[in-house]
């Protein structure tokens, strides 16, 4: 169905057709909308799931938790002061092997108090275990949602799907929601197995106490896991790419001058604008291009490499920073591209809200050219 919707109400739409069990949360901006149109879906008596208003946020992914554990499929959403405060349970979901979907509306976090959207938030918790992918646009964000189900309930692994907040949860678009019927032929209902879920008639501990002897070797078994999880999610993607004739398989993705020697990487809603600069600059005859990263965790260091491999200057722009060092993403792509010949400059941008223009792109173009190649804070 073609409908010109918010995205949040998009997203609450496609969640409610993937059709869970349980979904708990608590308001915070700027995900509300997608969790107050799931209370209304839920009280008009459109949807088959129960609705648990919480507490607070830790509350929300607490009984998430418990309802996964008990063989339900699971959602919640959240944003910025929230997500942290989910910390200690998101990394108790992953180490449970707890599958679950979770929609981080990407914000800042305090201190000083700003509500605006970059994304610290979901950078802060990036090694507790779950997968985490980017969209680019509504379209991405809501078609995201039915493949991180089935390759949750797969995988037993939870996934957090990031939005950029403001940007996209609170804009309206053209956008093709798959209904309920359609994704039925996608996303199966969910039958978790014997021995992995909390039952009466077949006890078994989850979560439980791990000695020295064990501990490690769980969490071994998560690592690998997660890292091999790239497989079924490009199969998954491009099962759904199949079905509803668009998106794309890639967790990586080029866009511009196959022959570009300078690149920007980056993640989120920004990619639309680098990819507009892009264009401009190839127009006036440069040789440039966009990689964008759909899946952050784990990172699929592979195709990344082989997106980056003729590149001679990369502009990594980064919203989010870890401070003392750099943009967290320029981190991740200088440990995966070790060729001394190319040059990789971390960009901050976008933090607390500030605006991202084209022009700002553009000196970005420039400044990765330059011999300088300290950390820049792009403020206009």
């Amino acid at each position: 169905m073609k409908k010109c919707l918010e995205g949040s109400n998009a997203i609450a739409h496609v969640v409610n057709s993937c059709k869970p069990g349980v979904v708990s949360a608590y308001p915070i901006t700027p995900q509300t909308h997608i969790v107050e149109d799931l209370s209304k879906l839920n009280a008009d008596g459109e949807s088959g799931f129960e609705f648990v208003r919480a507490e607070s946020e830790f509350a929300a992914a607490s009984i998430v938790l418990g309802a996964s554990a008990t063989g339900v499929r699971s959602y919640t959403a959240t944003s910025s002061q929230g997500l942290l405060l989910m910390t200690e349970v998101l990394f108790t979901i992953a180490g449970m092997r707890l599958p679950m979907v979770m929609t981080c509306a990407n914000r800042a976090v305090s201190a000083p108090i700003n509500i605006w959207n970059d994304q610290q938030d979901s950078m802060t918790v990036r090694d507790s275990g779950w997968i985490m992918l980017y969209a680019e646009d509504n379209q991405e964000a809501v078609d995201l949602h039915p493949v991180a189900f089935k390759v949750s309930e797969q995988l037993r692994l939870p996934v957090m799907i990031n939005v950029d907040g403001f940007i996209l949860t609170h804009t309206y678009q053209g956008l093709d929601i798959p209904t309920a019927k359609e994704l039925a032929a996608f996303l199966p209902e969910y039958v978790p197995q014997k021995g992995q879920i909390l039952d009466v008639k077949n006890p078994v501990s989850l979560g439980c106490f791990a000695t020295p002897s064990d501990y490690m070797e769980i969490r071994e078994d998560l690592y690998i896991d997660l890292k091999n999880s790239t497989k079924i999610l490009k199969k998954e993607l491009a099962n759904y790419k199949k079905m509803f004739k668009r998106g794309s398989s890639e967790l990586v993705e080029y866009y511009g001058d196959k022959k570009a020697k300078t690149v920007f990487v980056a993640m989120g809603s920004v990619v639309g604008t680098i990819k507009d600069a892009v264009d401009e600059l190839n127009e006036e005859g440069k040789s440039v291009a966009v990689v964008k990263v759909k899946c952050f965790r784990p990172m699929p260091e592979a195709e990344l490499l082989s997106k980056l491999t003729n590149a001679k200057n990369i502009a990594v722009v980064d919203k989010s920073i870890s401070l003392g060092k750099e943009g967290i993403l320029a981190t991740e792509i200088k440990s995966i591209c070790r060729q001394k010949n190319q040059k990789i400059q971390s960009f901050i941008t976008g933090l607390g809200g500030r605006d991202i223009t084209k022009k700002m792109i553009k000196g970005i173009y420039k400044k990765v050219l330059s011999k300088d190649n300290k950390i820049v804070f792009v403020k206009k």
